[in-house]
């Protein structure tokens, strides 16, 4: 399965993508993301499916969860949300936020308890848009 175009918003569907993607990126990066991985894995429910969209990992869940990258001199997280960063400012003073993107070091990955927190706001977020869809 070739990974989505840069760009592109079709998400490729599958751990394999991720895989692929993943087995590109330099040390200590990689580590980084696995372990950012495995936490996003233990937050998020089960029904939630891994893929690559906009070119980047990503989890769906009831539509967009998250996604995180990396690039030549940091890491990426993407609540993708840009309130979900505005709301827990003080919890990310130590982060550099950009419009629903929260930067880390190469070789750092962010605390499970934070992206607990945060791919659990996601969720609630999800599910209620999915619920007002229902009752409309």
């Amino acid at each position: 399965m070739k990974p989505a175009k840069k760009g592109s918003t079709r998400p490729e569907d599958g751990a394999a993508a991720v895989e692929a993607y993943l087995a590109r990126v330099p040390e200590p990066a990689q580590a980084t993301l696995r372990t950012l991985r495995d936490r996003i894995r233990a937050a998020a429910p089960r029904a939630a499916t891994e893929c690559i969209s906009y070119g980047m990992p990503a989890f769906r869940y009831h539509g967009a969860l998250v996604a995180y990258a990396a690039f030549k001199s940091h890491c990426s997280f993407f609540p993708m949300q840009a309130s979900l960063t505005d709301a827990m400012q003080d919890e990310l003073a130590g982060y550099r936020t950009s419009k629903g993107t929260l930067q880390f070091p190469v070789d750092k990955p962010l605390p499970a308890a934070l992206v607990r927190k945060m791919v659990k706001a996601r969720v609630v977020e999800n599910e209620s848009r999915e619920v007002a869809k229902g009752s409309r």
